[in-house]
């Protein structure tokens, strides 16, 4: 299985504008940029993408680890702080702390931290900073 996404870049970092797309066109265009992600400006951003795509990612795994274990949530809640840090090559993505909150019936709070753990080492997106990273790379002329 192959998901496809793409985002364009015009101009420099700080003066410079993007737009990210999904091949499900439930993102067309929409814009991202400097201001957005590194200061408090209209559009979206990478990490707060990486938080959607991980809290959304960890609440499937959770949902269909209790249906394993034979039970339905009501409703899973997840909540993704992503931090982004200067280190001394740049930056880096140190870490995403996950908080989740979920309606499930007939569950012990031993039995839910259990799942729930197992969710938060199971599910794709947590694994994916442990992922080998492809890229092939194209330089058009003027």
């Amino acid at each position: 299985m192959v998901k496809k996404a793409w985002a364009v870049w015009n101009g420099g970092l700080k003066d410079g504008i993007g737009a990210i797309s999904t091949e499900t066109g439930v993102l067309k265009d929409a814009p991202y940029g400097f201001k957005a992600r590194f200061e408090d400006g209209p559009g979206t951003n990478p990490e707060e993408l990486i938080g959607a795509a991980h809290a959304g990612c960890f609440s499937m795994a959770l949902a269909a680890m209790l249906g394993e274990a034979g039970f339905i949530p009501d409703r899973i809640e997840t909540h993704a702080a992503v931090t982004l840090e200067k280190i001394a090559n740049g930056f880096a993505i140190t870490a995403v702390h996950l908080n989740v909150t979920a309606t499930i019936p007939k569950i012990s709070a031993q039995q839910f931290d259990e799942i729930a753990a197992q969710a938060k080492a199971g599910c794709p997106v947590s694994k994916v900073l442990n992922a080998k990273i492809l890229m092939t790379a194209k330089l058009n002329g003027p």
